[in-house]
């Protein structure tokens, strides 16, 4: 299929973090999310890379981050403690400072995309300042041939991939010449005071709000269900029954990795990218009856496979996580709209087309549960629950696999043409994440490894290739 590949070849470095670093589960007005990260192993950040034919103006990328940081609350909001068991809560702060969020350095060595790489791989591994807004961008010029690199990084709680692609929207122009703003940005929010007891008060918010959305579920499934329980009274114990399994499903912790290979867990990471062209992957989905897709992760547990046989190790079925939208027409642009599902899908068939059949049918089940629909119920009562409960939902899954589509026209950064773009998602217990964001016609996977649990780095990015 032509595929391409770029790597990296560099020392590890190893990064002292605490053992016992605080949970960063946080929840705004709109939308509970929980990101069960209870150890730096569980960290949630993502990490982009977008790469550009020549260095941008500088004032035009200051400008777009300046407009998204006034458009987007978060992105000048840190997280705090909430007292109880309410999770923390955003609130905005007051040494905001635009100029300490952006950077601008020469070319890390080598001058070229792997020192880019070994860049991101660092900003992967490295915790945010809790004093701060969870991001940073940073531009490397000077790179060979006259390029330039845009490393953005973020906590997952500021955005999912579909509310980055509409953030990049904001960032980006559909020509060389960067366009007028469509309007002016909103006036730079000024941080509140904190009432003495307004921590209490935010609690007692939640906990409120948290009631108040089991009610009004509540409420509005009463009548239907008193209706149909008088009508057909073993249907309605048996749907009830039903919502109440698929819940179970969504939030069950898992007791042990289904590979017998990928095992341990560490805080060390590797990274790297494998471009595969969409056309030709989109038309082998489809001539398996699947979509783009099930042909992506049919292709990583095809990787996944061979790698195990390297190993003379058999493997079934693995645990994988998959990010699922639940964003709206409604939602507003960034924020956290996914739905975290696990289920096992058939690492162990060698036939290419029955794996992206059968596959596809384990996924549409998946999007089917009927607890989806109750995705922000379920988040806020595991909110309720101790953190190291929480850790266990996502422990012990083998391989996180997201597909984001992205941008489908070539797109512009102060003047400078974007060449490609790869998103690193954060592996959150598992043994590795791999993350494809489609641009124009390339299909860019973004690979984040744990070493621990995949030691032959080299060993392992052969089998993922020959397993597209």
């Amino acid at each position: 299929m032509g595929v391409q590949h770029g790597r990296i070849h560099a020392q590890y470095r190893r990064l002292h973090l605490g053992d016992g670093e605080r949970s960063e589960t946080a929840v705004d007005d709109r939308h509970v999310l929980v990101t069960a990260t209870v150890d730096g192993v569980s960290r949630s950040t993502i990490v982009t890379v977008v790469m550009l034919d020549r260095s941008p103006d500088w004032n035009v990328v200051r400008e777009r981050f300046d407009e998204i940081s006034r458009t987007l609350p978060m992105f000048r909001q840190r997280v705090v403690p909430s007292p109880g068991q309410a999770p923390p809560r955003w609130e905005y702060t007051r040494d905001f400072d635009l100029d300490f969020h952006l950077r601008r350095v020469g070319a890390p060595e080598p001058a070229n995309f792997d020192g880019v790489l070994e860049m991101a791989r660092i900003a992967q591994m490295e915790a945010f300042d809790p004093a701060r807004p969870m991001w940073q961008v940073t531009l490397f010029s000077g790179l060979e041939n006259g390029q330039a690199a845009l490393l953005c990084k973020l906590h997952h709680a500021l955005t999912d991939g579909v509310g980055g692609v509409q953030i990049a929207m904001q960032l980006f122009d559909l020509s060389e010449k960067p366009g007028a703003r469509r309007m002016a940005p909103p006036e730079a929010p000024l941080p509140p005071r904190r009432a003495v007891l307004g921590g209490y008060r935010d609690t007692l918010r939640y906990n409120a709000a948290l009631a108040g959305k089991v009610v009004t579920t509540t409420i509005k499934a009463a009548p239907g269900l008193m209706v149909n329980g008088i009508r057909h009274p073993l249907s309605t114990i048996g749907d009830v029954t039903a919502t109440a399994a698929s819940m179970y499903r969504m939030a069950r912790p898992v007791n042990r990795p289904g590979s017998p290979l990928m095992t341990r867990r560490r805080l060390i990471r590797r990274l790297a990218v494998l471009d595969v062209p969409m056309p030709q992957l989109r038309e082998a989905a489809h001539r398996a009856g699947g979509a783009l897709n099930d042909a992506f992760v049919a292709g990583v547990t095809g990787g996944l496979r061979r790698y195990h046989e390297k190993h003379d190790s058999p493997v079934g079925d693995l645990h994988v996580t998959m990010p699922i939208s639940v964003r709206g027409e409604s939602d507003p642009m960034g924020g956290n709209r996914i739905t975290l599902m696990r289920f096992d899908v058939p690492v162990g068939v060698e036939d290419p087309v029955e794996r992206i059949k059968e596959t596809r049918k384990r996924a549409r089940a998946v999007r089917d549960e009927r607890a989806v629909p109750y995705t922000q119920l379920v988040a806020g009562i595991l909110n309720l629950v101790p953190r190291w409960y929480i850790g266990s939902v996502l422990r012990h899954v083998d391989f996180v696999a997201s597909d984001v589509p992205g941008v489908p026209v070539p797109v512009f950064l102060g003047g400078a043409r974007v060449s490609k773009q790869y998103a690193f998602g954060p592996t959150i217990g598992a043994a590795v994440n791999v993350t494809l964001l489609t641009y124009v016609n390339t299909c860019s996977l973004g690979i984040d490894v744990d070493t621990a649990a995949i030691p032959d780095f080299d060993v392992f990015y052969e089998c993922l290739a020959a397993g597209f």
